[in-house]
């Protein structure tokens, strides 16, 4: 029986991976050893519930007010003993977190092998998104098996002179997760407060748009809801300290935004899948809401996942107030806009990944 490690550290990881480590469960030929690195702990803790995934170790690293190099460090120290005692064939991790490069880094050094899930994606600028674009990268060019997305995340491994006998199109496992968390009946005080309104849904997070640019994107979704009679914005805070801070200066005091704090995976995919349109610097949500009809715009200049903008489910509206709240006001009130990014034709997978990646790994490992 062949032994596969799963390590992941954070929420979004957390969404895509379980259904990975529920497929591999199923498999009696594999033994699946999880191991959770807690960079985020409450909002980590909630997706493991939701998915009952029982992790067999939890390094238990995050610390108040944490950095980069509070996490590199930490994760390094930890995961080495894991390593070492459970030996796996191979090691599994996702996407480009500091658990994910810190993790490859550490198996590369005990010369165990790496399979990086959601591989490939690219924007070519170490410092958008920051330090997302490097660890995707760094992961990379350790990984033996890369498990990519797309084929547009396969032809940028390609050219990177990636062997292509290891790069497998597997379609995005959050899809796989969403086949499982969205159901019709869903009942929650959100979806009674917004009641017939337009309902937005807000993400915002990302280390790069700290300061001004987030100062500017909210000063924009404060003016679109006051402005617009028939909608209301629902914005789940992020625990970083310095986001909630922001947000309690520019959104607070406003009986149509509603500032709540982080939602588990199965209010906010289900929230999500009853709003109207999504607002967000995020990157997961750029797959899982076209998946469900939901436009997206991307305050952001740069996207990992141009394959959304290509197919005309996201757009990238930077961070300028008058851009956003020009975009956000087009797709409010011209329907014509709305349906065809509603429309779109969702280029990330038919919810099967998981099951591709276990079967990739039966023609590889297995007995």
């Amino acid at each position: 029986m062949k032994k596969i490690l799963v390590v992941f550290g954070t929420r979004p990881e957390a969404i895509k991976m379980c259904p990975v480590v529920q497929a591999l469960q199923a498999e009696k030929r594999f033994k699946t050893c999880v191991c959770v690195t807690g960079q985020h702990r409450e909002m980590l803790a909630q997706v493991l519930e939701a998915f009952s995934v029982i992790p067999d170790y939890d390094l238990e690293i995050m610390k108040e007010s944490q950095n980069l190099f509070d996490i590199t460090t930490s994760i390094l120290d930890s995961i080495r003993s894991v390593l070492v005692k459970e030996k796996p064939e191979i090691c599994l991790v996702h996407g480009d977190t500091s658990t994910t490069f810190v993790t490859a880094l550490s198996c590369f050094y005990l010369g165990i092998p790496v399979g990086h899930v959601e591989a490939g994606l690219r924007t070519y600028n170490l410092k958008s998104p920051f330090p997302e674009e490097f660890n995707r990268q760094g992961t990379g060019i350790i990984a033996d098996f890369h498990f990519a997305p797309t084929n547009k995340a396969r032809e940028n491994l390609i050219l990177e002179n990636k062997d292509p006998s290891k790069i497998f199109v597997t379609g995005n496992t959050v899809i796989d997760a969403l086949k499982t968390t969205v159901y019709d009946n869903f009942q929650h005080p959100i979806i009674d407060w917004a009641g017939n309104s337009k309902l937005l849904l807000i993400t915002a997070h990302r280390r790069e748009n700290l300061g001004a640019p987030m100062r500017s994107m909210f000063r924009a979704i404060r003016r679109i809801v006051e402005e617009n009679p028939d909608v209301r914005a629902v914005y789940p805070i992020h625990l970083n300290p310095i986001v909630r801070k922001t947000a309690e200066e520019y959104l607070s005091g406003c009986d149509k935004i509603k500032l709540i704090e982080p939602l588990g995976v199965l209010d906010f995919h289900n929230i999500m899948n009853r709003s109207y349109l999504i607002i967000t610097d995020s990157g997961g949500i750029q797959e899982e809401a076209p998946s469900l009809g939901k436009p997206v715009l991307v305050m952001r200049d740069t996207t990992e996942r141009p394959e959304g903008v290509e197919a005309g489910t996201l757009k990238l509206v930077g961070t300028n107030e008058d851009v956003i709240y020009k975009e956000t006001n087009l797709l409010l009130n011209d329907e014509v806009a709305y349906q065809k990014m509603a429309r779109a034709e969702n280029p990330y997978g038919d919810g099967k990944a998981s099951n591709r990646i276990v079967s990739i790994l039966l023609d590889f490992f297995g007995d």
